[in-house]
């Protein structure tokens, strides 16, 4: 098994510098992750314009499903020295709502109908909306039982040739999405926030259903890659820029039960650890990600309330791994490149002491970042990478 690479005469170790930074030691140099899950990677032409700038080739024009993941071409990953490597993708049942309507609207394996509107399948409809108990019961939902096992499997030794012949650290994308942001696309966000405070039962019903569907999704596929991967994520935005979008005790109350199950389950399937993503100011939830079994949090974004480095690393720094922090709202678009370079290397010196921080940006790259920017922000982590 290949488990070190020669670089500049250093031997680098990525998936020990991966176990150092889990375990809250100093490693010999930062993992950077840039495309390695599928909340690091690019949207819409931003990729294409990062190949033309460093003078590669560009890809075919590619549209994918909403879910759906851009795996970032290798040579952009080789380019800029990436640690990470991707694998998985959410799953869709056979058996299931899903209709393609046109080339810009399908229905998905939810019932969600969905509309391309240049970069994003928007939800154009929520089918739960007003539903009663006995309407969420009728309700088709997709069946776990009729994903294509042999999608799986090559997911399955895509990941297991990577861990066998490669040093890469490997994630195996969330093959489902999470019950909050499901419960708010389904019914609607109002209609959905209204009865996690007015109809605690029709919400207990419909997560326990939705829980039903994740494990054993969670069974056909970490049980297929469970071995060959190193982390894992899970998706559920839990707030919005400036707080939770419910209260702690309500989260602890209706959502963490499922949501810490969940987590519990797939460790049941593979040692890989834990990382969750989150946009939006989750400070006032974050022992509570912990106690549920988060070990990785992403993708910590600066300019929401309370999520600033220095105050995320000095209150949770020995209790969770940092996952991201480079702000992609205004910095990426709008800095310089001098105040670029400046930020990634304060936030790696800030995140980066002792462990406990996996550089990347802090989020997916939209096509409003100049690609020079993005290459300085990816060159001053190489460049920083080395701490202390």
């Amino acid at each position: 098994m290949k488990l070190q690479i020669r670089e500049d005469e250093i031997i680098v170790d990525r998936r020990k510098n991966f176990s150092d930074t889990l375990a809250h030691r100093q490693p010999e140099q930062l993992i950077l992750d840039f495309g390695g899950n599928p909340l690091s990677t690019m949207e819409g032409e931003s990729e294409n314009k990062l190949l033309d700038f460093l003078g590669f080739e560009k890809k075919p024009e590619q549209v994918l499903l909403f879910g759906k993941t851009r795996r970032l071409d290798k040579k952009l990953l080789e380019y800029f020295d990436i640690d990470t490597r991707s694998v998985g993708e959410i799953l869709t049942p056979q058996e299931s709502q899903f209709q393609k309507i046109s080339d810009t609207e399908y229905i998905d394996e939810w019932g969600i109908r969905r509309k391309y509107t240049g970069m994003y399948w928007e939800a154009v409809d929520a089918p739960l909306k007003d539903a009663t108990l006995e309407d969420l019961e009728k309700y088709p939902f997709p069946n776990p039982e009729s994903i294509d096992r042999k999608v799986v499997q090559a997911h399955a030794e895509q990941a297991k040739w990577l861990y066998e012949n490669t040093d890469y650290v490997i994630c195996a994308e969330h093959p489902v999405y999470g019950i909050f942001e499901l419960g708010c696309w389904m019914c609607g966000f109002e209609d959905f926030l209204y009865r996690m405070a007015m109809d605690e039962e029709w919400v207990h019903a419909f997560f326990a259903k939705v829980l039903a569907y994740q494990k054993k999704v969670i069974e056909i596929y970490y049980g297929a890659l469970g071995n060959y991967i190193h982390y894992t994520s899970s998706g559920d935005d839990f707030a919005t820029q400036n707080a939770p979008f419910i209260s702690p005790d309500m989260f602890r109350e209706m959502v963490k039960p499922y949501f810490k199950e969940r987590i519990a389950y797939t460790k049941q399937y593979t040692k890989a650890a834990y990382l969750h993503h989150s946009c939006g100011s989750v400070y006032r939830l974050i022992d509570d990600l912990c106690d549920s079994g988060v070990e990785i949090l992403n993708p910590i974004q600066p300019k929401a309330t309370d999520m600033q480095p220095e105050k995320l690393k000095k209150d949770f720094g020995d209790k969770i791994v940092f996952h991201g922090g480079i702000d992609t709202q205004e910095l990426l678009p709008f800095a310089s490149e001098s105040e670029i370079e400046e930020t990634v290397h304060r936030t790696i010196e800030i995140m980066g002491k002792n462990g406990g921080y996996i550089f990347a940006a802090a989020h997916n790259i939209q096509p409003d970042v100049n690609p020079k920017s993005l290459t300085v922000m990816l060159e001053a982590a190489k460049k920083y990478r080395s701490i202390g």
